[in-house]
């Protein structure tokens, strides 16, 4: 019974990148494992020589996340948030009005804050300077905060999160509040609440151990992006 088990799992995989820097994988991670799908989770470390070969096998854009399910390949992170909705109620928020704003938010941080993404990279486990405040960066921090302030007065009375109970917009957001701590931004008190909910959340603990305890580094430069592993011993 175990075996035939685990031969089921082996079809229904997860992959994702490195859960401390690969924002985009853990935004659908987080809702699979919201939701309890049952799938076997499995890390590609991003930027490694072998990195693109070993997803060209598996995945047909070469990048995570990715969702193999039987005969299914879903990809891109809404796409799989999307493909859990149609299968898993709480989701989404109940309330069609709160649904919709939900949706909308989740794709706007999906295709914009270009600024905040590239000068703000997701590294969860560090702690870095604040970024050179530009007017782009400025605003892209406003609009988030912004974001988070209209949702919690609007929809948010039924719990500490964006509308009340925890839903894909914070799995969504998740990684944004990561990068407002990495990085020290300014926030008003709306939002440090809500960040503080965040990552009180057990989903957010476990996911921060996780992403502690990874053997792999990423670092930025202008130059482009290099990777490595973590010298055993180091801390």
């Amino acid at each position: 019974m175990a075996a035939r088990r685990r031969e089921a799992l082996l079809m229904r995989r997860f992959v994702s990148g490195n859960l401390n820097y690969s924002s985009w994988s853990i935004r659908a991670l987080l809702m699979a494992r919201h939701v309890g799908l049952e799938v076997e989770e499995e890390i590609v470390p991003l930027d490694f020589p072998d990195t693109t070969e070993r997803l060209a096998r598996i995945s047909p854009t070469r990048k995570v996340p990715l969702l193999i399910w039987d005969d299914e390949a879903v990809w891109d992170s809404l796409a799989i948030i999307e493909w859990l909705a149609e299968r898993y109620p709480g989701v989404w928020p109940a309330d069609a009005r709160a649904r919709a704003r939900a949706r909308s938010i989740s794709a706007e941080m999906h295709s914009g804050f270009p600024t905040l993404r590239r000068a703000c990279p997701m590294d969860i486990r560090a702690r870095h300077d604040t970024p050179e405040m530009t007017a782009d960066l400025k605003a892209d921090i406003a609009r988030v905060d912004e974001l988070w302030s209209d949702a919690r007065a609007e929809f948010g009375e039924g719990g500490p999160f964006l509308f009340g109970e925890w839903s894909a917009a914070d799995a969504v957001y998740a990684p944004v509040v990561t990068r407002f701590i990495t990085y020290d931004l300014p926030r008003s008190e709306v939002a440090q609440a809500y960040m503080d909910a965040v990552m009180a959340h057990p989903l957010m603990v476990r996911l921060a151990k996780e992403a502690e305890a990874e053997p792999w580094w990423i670092k930025y430069t202008p130059d482009g992006r290099s990777s490595g592993f973590i010298p055993s011993g180091s801390s």
